[in-house]
């Protein structure tokens, strides 16, 4: 019998690539070197941001596809994070779910994963592309627009399909990207409630600024599922402003996230709010105050890209919870994963 995945990971697969001739086993997103704001002014991006795709961002994709050589991997944040949590964790220990076209590029996904020991069950689209992702490099910031294509078409009926769902009942970890509440929101809420029912753990990632922001009702259905909450801080504070907490403090945000009423009263909820190269921020619900974990040191020199790297902290916060490591722990795994990932271009 195959070995059943201890951790389900649910949100977007989008097409990767990476320019010609970076030494870089992979790379989560279109990727161009660009030390100037050309682009960005051109397609009205911001740096440090992550937009979805509108009609006017359709020439970025052309732009970077047609000037510059590239090879293509896995991408799509929950994906990167399943990948790293995989790293740090026997084979086969993760299973990726999410919506490809039926097409080379989803080819491509289930190869980079298989090659990783992550399992996929995709549901495949026949009339929409495997989506993608494009990300602008201004020195070390970076600007990510993405096109969900076939991504945004994943149906909750695919989860329920019995050989998905058994996937469901046998994991006992779920994490899901916030981004995938643009998607399908029922299926999201179908994970947690599970997990609530069946006191498994529950972890959701904010992912992006405008995500507690334009798609505040779909997370709020399942707020009180969060085990574990994890956002930096520019996402901790559009939740603050999108639901009036008038605080931009981050141990204070975290505190009220941690605090919020809660379902499953057997565990804990934890808030994790990470801040670069500062100390990550935690809270748990029913205990005073928080606490700051250090990130490890680098120099600014050694700092490649830090793209994915809120991915790969999240990897290596679910491969300790997985292994049923200390908070302190598996938040220094998600900081050692991190680390690793800002010394390289893309997400591994």
């Amino acid at each position: 019998m195959d070995k059943m995945p201890v951790l389900l990971c649910l949100e977007n697969p989008l097409l990767g690539l990476i320019a010609q001739g970076v030494d870089s086993l992979a790379y989560s997103m279109f990727h161009l070197f660009h030390r100037d704001k050309d682009l960005l002014d051109k397609y009205g991006l911001k740096s440090n941001n992550a937009i979805l795709a509108e009609e006017s961002h359709a020439g970025l994709f052309d732009d970077l596809i047609n000037n510059y050589s590239a090879e293509t991997t896995a991408g799509g944040g929950a994906q990167n994070t399943a990948r790293g949590a995989q790293y740090l964790l026997p084979r086969d220990s993760v299973v990726f779910i999410g919506c490809v076209g039926n097409d080379s590029y989803a080819d491509n996904l289930r190869t980079s994963c298989q090659k990783a020991g992550v399992r996929t069950e995709y549901l495949v689209d026949e009339t929409h592309p495997t989506g993608r992702c494009g990300v602008v490099i201004t020195e070390k910031n970076r600007s990510l627009c993405t096109e969900l294509g076939a991504a945004n078409h994943y149906k909750l009926e695919h989860l329920k399909r019995p050989g998905i769902w058994n996937l469901v009942e046998s994991a006992h970890i779920f994490f899901v990207g916030g981004y995938h509440l643009t998607v399908c929101p029922e299926a999201a809420l179908a994970l947690a409630k599970e997990a609530a029912t069946k006191n498994k753990v529950f972890v959701m990632s904010l992912s992006a600024p405008f995500v507690p922001v334009t798609f505040k009702d779909a997370l709020d259905e399942t707020e009180s599922y969060w085990d574990y909450i994890i956002g930096n801080e520019s996402e901790a504070r559009a939740w603050a402003y999108s639901h009036g907490l008038e605080s931009e403090n981050v141990s204070t945000i975290a505190q009220h996230l941690a605090n919020l009423p809660k379902a499953n009263s057997k565990r804990p909820r934890v808030a994790l709010i990470t801040q670069g190269s500062s100390t990550t921020v935690i809270a748990v619900s029913g205990m005073p105050g928080h606490r700051e974990v250090p990130v490890r040191k680098i120099a600014a020199s050694e700092i490649i890209d830090t793209t994915g790297a809120g991915d790969a902290f999240a990897g290596g916060l679910l491969a300790g919870i997985v292994q049923q490591e200390s908070l302190e722990t598996s938040v220094d795994m998600g900081h050692w994963l991190a680390y690793l990932g800002i010394q390289q271009l893309g997400s591994k």
